[in-house]
């Protein structure tokens, strides 16, 4: 007779797959990048899930090419804050959460705790959303009853019950290559002018000068930097077994940092191509008010010419939501964990997020209807922008402290660019808010 687990399990909780992985000590160096290869393919499906997808097209219908240097200025602060999360976990053995229970009161701590949580649902809330609208598109079921499918995702994580990390991992890497080669295809379809993509490169203050930009921009920001991820990766490198010298962690910080340059700029590639295909297929033929996703699923056939491109946008889509389970299951036993010191069956804290997510979408698919997804997506991702300080700051802090990283601490460098991107970002939050409240 079945039963479910009492217990947190691998390969979804933290420190039972701590220390899993070993990597050879002699032999050829490949040998030991491809043992590293993995953390930052997890931290990277954050980066590329439906609330990127939302994001993306709506900045590419409404303004072409234009806001491409946001996605890959964004991606690039990414790069920079999940080195340091990378960096704390190997140097210290403890993950951010831990980190940030033993340094800061119980007071504080707690209300960290809250605001990771706050991150992890508002995430959630976009994979059911993304999800059940792939549901919608590939089956024709309803968008209420596409959000309801989306709770049988526990059985996905129960499936998994028991099996090593490494398995997650080739899991989400095929997840991945499946989003990109349904973007690749969906690319060459529309041959988008690469004249004008590499002109949106190019950073531009006149393409925020006005509010609709700007809220996307900070959209497309909490679409990428991802505030659980920084929790998430500095628990998940230390699956790997490293001995405890400065020597062995020094060579592992570079192989991780390897893993998480690679894996975060597939993903910026990944959310380039959608802002391009966005504004391939719809900005530059007249359809400047595309924002939902399934006006996008609806128009790609008759615009590329093909019946197969709508059916790749669904695939690649459910592939993108379903990678994000994973990563979003073990994100949040990470951040139980870590703060609150509390182990929970791997299936009871998917169902605890999934049901605090299921709720909002379906009173917000009931109430504005179905065409409701894409202005949801995007508010979900800027709620994620808001709670992004309340991470960054003590990953900085902490990463700057000599007691706490030894050798590895930030150069003054670092730590320079660091609190900048943590001033920018603290600065178009506070705008958001004063905007939404309509002051100013």
């Amino acid at each position: 007779m079945y039963r479910l687990p009492t217990t947190a399990i691998a390969p979804f909780c933290p420190s039972e797959v701590a220390g899993t992985i070993a990597v050879p000590s002699s032999g050829p160096f490949w040998k030991k990048i491809l043992r590293f290869v993995g953390p930052g393919l997890l931290v990277s499906v954050g980066y590329m899930d439906p609330g990127n997808w939302a994001t993306s097209i709506q900045a590419g219908s409404q303004f072409g090419y234009q806001l491409l240097f946001v996605v890959l200025a964004s991606s690039l602060a990414a790069i920079v804050l999940q080195c340091l999360s990378m960096r704390l976990g190997i140097a210290t053995n403890k993950d951010l959460a831990v980190h940030s229970r033993e340094n800061y009161s119980p007071r504080v701590s707690k209300g960290m705790w809250f605001f990771a949580e706050i991150s992890i649902i508002a995430c959630d809330l976009a994979e059911v959303l993304g999800c059940a609208l792939a549901f919608k598109l590939l089956l024709g079921v309803s968008l209420p009853a596409g959000v309801l499918l989306t709770a049988f995702d526990t059985v996905l994580v129960l499936g998994l019950k028991g099996k090593g990390f490494r398995q997650i991992e080739a899991i989400i890497l095929g997840l991945v290559l499946t989003i990109a080669a349904c973007l690749f295809v969906e690319l060459v379809f529309l041959k988008p002018d690469w004249h004008a993509v590499a002109a949106g490169m190019l950073p531009s203050l006149s393409a925020l000068s006005s509010r609709e930009p700007l809220y996307l921009a900070i959209g497309i920001l909490g679409a990428t930097v991802m505030p659980h991820n920084l929790y998430l990766h500095s628990s998940i490198v230390q699956t790997r077994v490293v001995e405890k010298n400065d020597r062995s962690r020094r060579q592992a910080i570079q192989l991780s940092r390897l893993d998480t340059i690679v894996s975060l700029l597939l993903a910026l590639l990944i959310n380039g191509a959608i802002l391009v295909l966005a504004a391939s297929a719809f900005h530059a033929t007249g359809n400047t008010s595309v924002i939902d996703i399934d006006q996008a699923y609806h128009l790609l056939d008759p615009i590329t010419g093909s019946a197969a491109a709508g059916i790749l946008f669904g695939l690649a889509l459910l592939a993108s939501g379903q990678s994000s389970t994973f990563t979003g299951t073990i994100a949040g036993q990470v951040i139980m964990e870590g703060f609150l010191n509390l182990t929970i069956p791997c299936w009871q804290r998917r169902l605890l997020t999934r049901g605090l997510a299921l709720v909002p979408a379906l009173i917000g698919v009931l109430t504005w209807g179905e065409h409701s997804v894409g202005r949801l997506l995007v508010l979900s991702q800027v709620v994620l922008s808001l709670q992004l300080p309340f991470a960054m700051y003590p990953l900085i802090r902490l990463t700057s402290r000599r007691d706490v990283m030894g050798a590895f601490a930030n150069s003054w460098l670092t730590a320079a660019l660091s609190w900048l991107l943590f001033a920018l970002i603290s600065a178009a939050n506070i705008w958001l808010v004063l905007q939404v409240f309509g002051v100013g």
